[in-house]
């Protein structure tokens, strides 16, 4: 899972994604609950993208209130169609992409933990798969946008299986580590319109090559 990264810089947003700049854009590190950016298909007659605002951590139609009392900036891929908070966004379509320049996550291979960064080898910024879901206050009617960011099992992956603390009751290759679900550019038009089945088939592992990891200094 992640739970701390930093969005995409201002030039990246505009140069890679396509979309307009908003004047309030502030790519500061986003953590569980924070506001942070995301970007979404848009239906204006000059601009087929929107970057939006919004919670990391998902507030799912049947929400009461906001705050929720448990997690959701990280969605299970596996559980999309089983679980309330994310089955009816994923089923309408509702999937977001999030511009990223870095994330972090922690390696307990020395016994303890020591933070890495994660970066594109390429040096572009990271577009990784989302869902979105527009939540309104019946009370008052101001509407929240929020997004969570999808993970998927990496167990097997060469790089992402070196993450996170183990579990030392299950064996290496039953630990379900997580990693985020990176898109590639020629897939994010497909991943905004295609029908939910066939949007499963572009959650796929990115390659260990994609990815620039070392220990983040300012952590230690």
């Amino acid at each position: 899972m992640c739970n701390q990264y930093t969005p995409a810089s201002a030039t990246q947003i505009i140069r890679q994604f396509g979309v307009s700049m908003r004047a309030d854009y502030h790519p500061a590190d986003v953590f569980p609950r924070s506001q942070g950016w995301f970007i979404r298909s848009a239906h204006h007659e000059q601009q087929t993208r929107e970057l939006v605002k919004g919670q990391w951590g998902l507030i799912p139609s049947f929400a009461k209130t906001a705050h929720l009392p448990y997690s959701t900036n990280n969605a299970r891929s596996e559980e999309l169609e089983a679980k309330a908070s994310y089955r009816q966004p994923w089923a309408k379509s509702q999937r977001c992409i999030i511009p990223v320049a870095a994330f972090l996550e922690p390696c307990w291979e020395t016994g303890k933990n020591v933070w890495w960064r994660f970066e594109r080898a390429d040096g572009d910024a990271f577009g990784l798969a989302g869902l979105w879901n527009t939540w309104i206050d019946k009370s008052t009617g101001e509407l929240f946008e929020s997004y969570t960011m999808l993970t998927m099992n990496a167990d097997h992956h060469p790089l992402m299986s070196r993450m996170h603390k183990p579990d030392p009751k299950l064996p290496p290759d039953a630990q379900d580590k997580r990693m985020v679900v990176v898109l590639e550019p020629e897939t994010w038009d497909e991943w905004f319109t295609t029908p939910a089945a066939k949007a499963r088939q572009l959650i796929t592992m990115a390659p260990t090559a994609v990815f620039k990891a070392d220990p983040d200094g300012s952590r230690q």
